[in-house]
This record gives C-alpha cells, structure tokens and sequence, in this order.
C-alpha cells in the first residue's frame, strides 16, 4: 500500500528541480490537453512535478481536480517510469475533460514516456555488449 503513497521524496519540490528537466529535456510527450517532459536521473528515483495555472481552470477546485488525478495516476505507474523526474503540464482544455478520459488520456501517455525514456538505454546497452 505505501508504494502508491505520493511523499515529498517523490515530488519536484523547487525551481530548481523544475528547471533543471526544462532545461535537459529527454523524453517529451503531447496529448493535446497536456504536456509529460522527463529527464533522466542518475538513481533510480521517479518524481513528479505538476504545473495547472489559472489559465487552465480559474477555479481552484477544477485545478486541484487535475492535479489529483494525475497524482493518482502517476502513482500506478511509476514504477515502470523510474530514474525520471517527470513535469506535467495541463494545457487549455484539459478541464472539459471527463474524469475517465483523463485518466485513460495519462495511462497511455505514462505508457509512452515509459517507451521513449528506456529506449536510448536499451540502445546504448545494445551498442556496448557489441563492443565487447
């Protein structure tokens, strides 16, 4: 049960930690009504930073709305997302969204991001067992 728990060690908690997957952009996937960046991590640790601004939804409830979502399904599904840090980005229209679609919306996008982050290190682990 404690691993679908969303602690402090699991959450990009400062500017910096934000910054820094913006600025070393790995792995980027677009739903139309949100945006995944990832970046690489040296350990095996996944965290998850959330940006909904009152662009997205003037009402605080719809906003927290998407957050936990997205809370609730990054929870079941980072483990095959691990050694990222990984920044949500809600974009214009994702509040007329039904709660089911959402959640189907983020399933297939955790499912992406989880493909496009492990493939360089299956292509790098590739290229180094050829070497030898």
């Amino acid at each position: 049960m404690t691993e679908y728990c969303f602690p402090r060690h699991v959450r990009l908690l400062n500017a910096g930690d934000y910054q820094s997957v913006f600025n070393d952009t790995s792995s980027k996937v677009f739903a139309g009504e949100f945006l995944l960046l990832a970046r690489k991590r040296d350990d095996d640790q996944t965290r998850l930073g959330l940006i909904v601004s009152k662009k997205t939804d003037k009402r605080a409830v719809g906003r927290n709305r998407i957050k936990r979502l997205v809370r609730d399904s990054f929870r079941h599904h980072k483990i095959p997302l691990s050694g990222l840090d990984i920044v949500f980005l809600a974009r214009h229209g994702i509040k007329e969204l039904e709660n089911a679609d959402l959640h189907n919306r983020l399933d297939k996008a955790w499912d992406q991001l989880a493909k496009k982050a492990l493939k360089p290190t299956q292509n790098k682990k590739r290229d180094q067992s050829r070497q030898k």
